[in-house]
Formats: C-alpha cells, structure tokens, sequence
C-alpha cells in the first residue's frame, strides 16, 4: 500500500482494476472501477462483505448520475438541493448502464452519490468511471474517519491510500431509494431527514434495516467494534469504559460532545469507537442522544454496533 497523494496515480490503479482507498466528506472508501466486475469482486474480498449487500457508485456530478439510472422529479430535486453532499439515491438502472451487476447485488436499482470532499471529486473526474466505495473497513466494523484508520485495518488489501485528513461529517451518507413503491429513507446518515421531508414537500417511510438491503448498511449487525455496546447509559458499569455526551466528568476521559453538539458528534463517533476500543475494554457503555437531526444517523450506527453478532 503506497500512502501518498497522486490523484493521477490513484486514477490509473483504479482504471486497472487495482483497489484504492480515498476520503469523502462521510467517511474513507475502499474504490474500485464500478464498471470493472472483477475489481468490485475485489472489494467484497477486502472487505469480508456479503455479495448480497449493494454497493454505491460515486459519480462527480449529476450529470453522471442521470446517465446510470432513472431518476423521478422527486428524485431529481433532492439531487439539486443535497449534491454534491452526503445523500445516496436508489433508483432503477439504465438499460445500458455500464455498473457491475455485481455492484448492484443482481438488483434492477442502483446507488448513486456527487461525494462533496474535493480529493473524491478529484480523483473521480481523473478516473472518469463511476467508483464504489463503500467504508475502507472490515465488513460490519467501525468505519474509517482517518487515513491511518485503513491503513491499520486494510493494510496490504489496497493498492494506494490517499490521505485527505480527517472526515468531516463523519457518519455515511443518508440513504433514500427512488423505486416502484415511493421514495423510502433506507439509511440514516449525514444528510438529515427533516431536511429530505422539507425539499420533497411530504414525510418519507422509513425501511432501517432488510435482510435483503437495497443499499449499504441495511443489515442488522454493522459497524461493530471488538468490544460489546451498552446503550442509553447514564453511567458505566465495573470495567466498562464510558463514551458520554455533553461535558467530560468522572465517568472518563470520552465525550462526542462536550458541547452536546450532534454535528460535532456524528464527526467523533467512528473515531472515538476506533480509540475506546484500541485499549482492548470487553464493554462500552454509551450516553443517551437526542433522537433528532444527525441524532437520528448516531442512534442508527449505534444500534447497528450494539446488535447480536450472529445477525451478519
């Protein structure tokens, strides 16, 4: 893995089937030619992934976009109101649509998303081919906010790293699919639904989670760490360390917040899960959050974390 960052040489290796992992304003992906059957394959080995869990295709602008799926009015709007941004679209395939089924999990739909982190632009535009980029992780475990956060848990899996910082928002995208039934929110994320509801004009169904996703982190079970989660935790328990929201008291030196602020939150928690979890503790206990705005995205992840290990 060549940790460096040339976006004309991270391009190349893409064109070549060869996987690199780059940053978004959500968190780092693990790339691959999305037109490249073999190379999405090769994202699903690295990762330890269900080939029945569907990748998203990373496109550079609209225009891209609507050159790989249907897009309905709705649709189009949220694409004009929320990209580029953390906001994915399912929607039917093109007929010619040049993504890898495999990408698609076999389906008749497709994941979309303009990422707004101007590294990601860029090495898009360079590749000139749609990317999946799924979270450069180990399927179903902490999703990767830093650089060194891949290069811990991939290590030799990917071609190049491009190191971009840290993410800013934190937790992946917002997830809303486009097909015969009506828009349905399928992942809470970066973009919150309040925000969706208000551009559409109407409320939205929710579908958390499908044993059969039509999006990335539909299953029951993800984004774990090694130590088991305890949620809505007003305290921790005996060896039990303690991730609190809100000012830092006696309970431990991690808060998302001190401020109690669920933007600056959603950008801690991945990074927080990695830095508890480096020390080796069997349990976190996590505080209560507010179930509202980008709360909604860091309940969901925390639920997901805290779920049966056997649900994968």
């Amino acid at each position: 893995m060549v940790p460096h960052n040339d976006i004309g040489a991270a391009a190349q290796a893409l064109r070549e089937g060869k996987l690199v992992a780059f940053p978004t304003e959500t968190v780092y992906g693990l790339g691959a030619d999305a037109t490249n059957g073999e190379a999405v394959a090769r994202v699903y080995a690295a990762k330890g992934r269900p080939s029945f869990n569907p990748l998203i295709a990373h496109v550079p602008d609209a225009t891209a976009a609507f050159a790989l799926g249907d897009f309905s009015a709705e649709a189009k709007a949220l694409a004009k109101a929320f990209w580029p941004g953390p906001l994915s679209l399912v929607v039917p395939r093109k007929e010619n649509c040049p993504v890898s089924l495999l990408a698609s999990a076999g389906l008749d739909s497709i994941a979309i998303r303009v990422p707004s982190h101007p590294m990601a632009l860029d090495l898009l535009k360079a590749t000139a081919r749609p990317v999946v980029a799924p979270s450069a992780n180990p399927s179903g475990k902490i999703s990767p906010t830093t650089a060194d956060h891949v290069r811990r848990h991939l290590k030799d899996k990917v071609a190049m790293v491009l190191d971009g910082g840290r993410c800013k928002v934190g937790v992946e995208s917002t997830v809303v699919s486009f097909l015969e039934d009506g828009p349905k929110l399928l992942r809470h994320g970066g973009t919150p639904r309040p925000e969706i509801e208000k551009v559409l004009g109407h409320a939205i169904a929710v579908e958390a989670h499908s044993a059969r996703p039509h999006a990335p982190g539909q299953l029951l079970s993800h984004y774990a760490p090694h130590a088991e989660l305890r949620l809505n935790a007003e305290a921790p328990r005996a060896g039990e360390a303690y991730l609190g929201f809100g000012p830092l008291h006696a309970h431990g030196p991690w808060t998302l917040s001190a401020t109690g602020d669920l933007v600056e939150a959603a950008a801690s928690l991945f990074g927080l899960l990695h830095e508890i979890d480096s020390t080796g503790v069997a349990r976190i206990a996590v505080a209560p959050i507010p179930h509202h705005g980008l709360g909604e995205a860091i309940n969901d992840r925390l639920l997901r974390a805290a779920a049966p290990r056997d649900a994968t």
